[in-house]
């Protein structure tokens, strides 16, 4: 932890334990600034995100983790929802411009810049990740576009009549733009102006085999991005750094801890990420276990930065991990090698108990009705030969399994 972030983080907290009732409750026998020292930050509590849904029940609607009367927030926006019980959350003007901030420290890691027109095909509902990327297009200065309120054939129409050059949503959601293009006869590396895509939501874009696809679909540069509603947009990728992303460390004091235990790890070791976020003042969150499964390192980049990196971006959701057959199989494993397949447009797994034994079961849907006949075996195989366990495989005809805008939902336990 460097000086100027023990600076930020004294200064927040001067603010917050004035006022913030949540935090005031729950730091009020661990912080008393100025916190000089690692382990004096380490000996702050954990925040964990059961304990701000359980306070926005106590609470309603909006908590108590609130430094400010209502009366200076100007944005409110909420969880995605995928992990339980959303979350509302509030933010004030400097807020609001410290989240643009962040999400300019993106768009800037994938040179994007004024000369940019810059498309987000969403329904700009609550979820604040459009709403911020938006924000932070009109901080570099470029054309920002909106795609709400469209089809998916509406958005490719106006992509390409509004000269678009960069591409931000979901990746599954860019890897279906694309299909839906050929099929309607469109090549979008050829008939659109894209040059940069920009995903969050997922961890596809720091796969190699996802972000081969999505470069080859749209000829881009594919940039990987990491955020939360309640932390913010704390990680962005850099040409130079295509499986993985650099941690905004102006922003945010970054720890990567032990599931179980919450005790530190060493750099390259996997376990939990932890965000303290240092601009969000109004609504912050402080030692946040966020859930994600992340790989740390040190060391410098290629591209001049000289911050946190975590390999592969977030690999998942640390309670995603499920054990088959003795293996240890996250979501992005099964995604790595089924993206492998050209032919395979949409993917589902379900982990299926029998007897007490996990099993796997991967189905997949190809683009086309015209299959290689090889196609189920070599699933099989790949992923035998990758995670040393077999699955059973099936293939389903062309349109079978969902779609999905925003975050998508492919892994299911029985």
């Amino acid at each position: 932890m460097g000086r100027a972030q023990m600076d930020r983080l004294n200064g927040m907290l001067g603010e917050v334990l004035r006022t913030n009732e949540f935090y005031r409750s729950k730091l009020a026998a661990s912080a008393r600034p100025p916190i000089e020292t690692r382990e004096q930050f380490f000996r702050l509590p954990f925040t964990t995100k059961q304990e701000l849904v359980d306070d926005q029940l106590r609470h309603p609607p909006f908590g108590s983790d609130l430094t400010y009367p209502l009366e200076r927030y100007v944005r409110v926006h909420q969880t995605s929802g995928t992990t339980g019980r959303p979350l509302y959350w509030l933010d004030t003007e400097a807020s609001w411009d410290w989240w643009g901030e962040c999400w300019k420290a993106v768009l800037e890691a994938a040179e994007v810049g004024s000369g940019d027109r810059v498309f987000f095909p969403f329904s700009f509902g609550p979820f604040v990740g459009f709403w911020s990327g938006w924000e932070g297009a009109r901080k570099v200065g470029a054309l920002a576009v909106s795609g709400g309120g469209q089809t998916t054939q509406q958005r490719l129409k106006s992509l390409v009549e509004y000269g678009a050059t960069v591409l931000v949503c979901t990746p599954t959601y860019a890897l279906h733009m694309a299909a839906e293009a050929r099929r309607a006869g469109m090549d979008p590396a050829r008939d659109s102006a894209v040059r940069v895509t920009v995903h969050a939501g997922e961890p596809g874009a720091s796969i190699a085999s996802t972000r081969q696809r999505i470069e080859e679909a749209w000829g881009a540069r594919c940039f990987d991005h990491t955020g939360a509603t309640e932390v913010g947009a704390f990680g962005f990728a850099c040409d130079a750094l295509p499986e993985g992303v650099h941690v905004n460390e102006d922003e945010f004091i970054a720890e990567v801890v032990d599931p179980e235990s919450g005790e530190p790890l060493p750099d390259g070791r996997r376990g939990e990420l932890v965000l303290t976020n240092l601009g969000r003042v109004g609504s912050p969150v402080i030692r946040y276990r966020t859930g994600d499964l992340v790989e740390p390192r040190r060391g410098p980049c290629p591209c001049g930065r000289n911050s946190l990196v975590l390999n592969g971006g977030v690999l998942g959701r640390v309670d995603d991990m499920v054990v088959v057959r003795g293996v240890n199989v996250f979501p992005s494993a099964v995604e790595r090698i089924v993206r492998q397949f050209p032919e395979v447009e949409e993917f589902r797994v379900d982990v299926l108990e029998t007897e007490g034994l996990a099993e796997l079961k991967v189905t997949v849907e190809p683009g086309t009705a015209e299959v290689s006949a090889g196609l189920k075996e070599g699933v099989t195989e790949s992923i035998r030969d990758n995670l040393h366990i077999r699955p059973a495989v099936d293939v389903v005809a062309p349109g079978t399994l969902p779609r999905f805008e925003l975050k998508a939902r492919r892994f299911f336990r029985s």
